[in-house]
């Protein structure tokens, strides 16, 4: 049987109430490729995300997770309906303003090779004309927040660290600014099990620390249970279901039921 740690399910035992101050909003979003294409990528997307939630958007490859989140910060653009970032529409943000506000981790990372640590880690910061100093200083801070000493990895290049270490700088540089809202796509998928966990838990670890609105993609129901406080089920482009961990192992809708009993498949292979 799936079970939840103590953690994830203390942390979201009671459901959020419905309000209307939330800091990211869908209002019935559609999104397809192109205007003349026969299939919506998304469709009826309706969905709120208050502060402090980390919202863990779980579903099959293809069932629009990534492209939900990247309509957020408009690397994808709505074609009907719309969302809304701290109350303000994503299309009355001025582009560069909206993508600085907003924290963007990716499983690949995308630090600039030709960059060091501190230059990657650094580079909103001095991209928004932050004083040296102040961008210094954040820099230590953020690469202490994800567990690197800033002495030690300053100057060093991403080719020279491991893929634990380069996920960690990409977090540190999605956390550099200080944004309201976070969005990771797949961030732990390309790591080994043993390190995937332990940045599992030290992302947990810094949640509660940071109180960040996240929105998280995955398509491991077990990360989704662990780091969420709510998850949303996607499958062929709609929201077809969103719990509170507790609630969502208890959900008797069949693609949820899929995705808990294949968990448990592989939690009862381990043991």
């Amino acid at each position: 049987m799936l079970t939840l740690g103590r953690d994830a399910v203390n942390r979201n035992d009671c459901e959020k109430p419905h309000v209307t101050d939330a800091i990211i909003e869908f209002r019935a979003v559609e999104y397809r490729i192109s205007t003349t294409s026969p299939r919506a990528i998304l469709s009826g997307i309706s969905l709120e995300i208050h502060q402090g939630e980390t919202i863990a958007l779980l579903g099959r490859s293809g069932s629009g997770k990534t492209t939900t989140l990247k309509l957020i910060n408009r690397l994808r653009s709505a074609s009907s309906g719309d969302i809304f970032v701290e109350g303000r529409s994503v299309n009355d943000w001025e582009l560069i303003k909206l993508r600085r506000h907003i924290g963007y981790v990716i499983q690949e990372v995308g630090l600039f090779p030709h960059l060091t640590v501190e230059e990657n880690v650094s580079l909103v910061p001095a991209l928004e004309k932050w004083p040296a100093a102040r961008t210094k200083d954040r820099f230590a801070e953020v690469m202490h927040l994800v567990g690197m000493k800033p002495e030690e990895y300053a100057a060093r290049y991403p080719r020279e660290l491991s893929g634990g270490q380069r996920q960690r700088v990409g977090v540190a540089r999605a956390l550099a600014a200080d944004p309201a809202i976070l969005l990771m796509d797949e961030p732990f998928g390309a790591l080994d099990p043993v390190t995937r966990a332990e940045l599992q838990q030290e992302f947990l670890a810094l949640t509660r620390r940071l109180s960040k609105t996240i929105v998280l993609v995955t398509h491991d129901v077990r990360e989704a249970l662990l780091l969420g406080t709510r998850v949303v089920l996607l499958d062929a482009g709609r929201i077809i279901a969103q719990a509170a961990p507790r609630e969502f192992l208890q959900l008797q809708q069949p693609i949820a039921r899929q995705f808990i009993a294949a968990s448990e498949l592989v939690a009862g292979a381990a043991q």
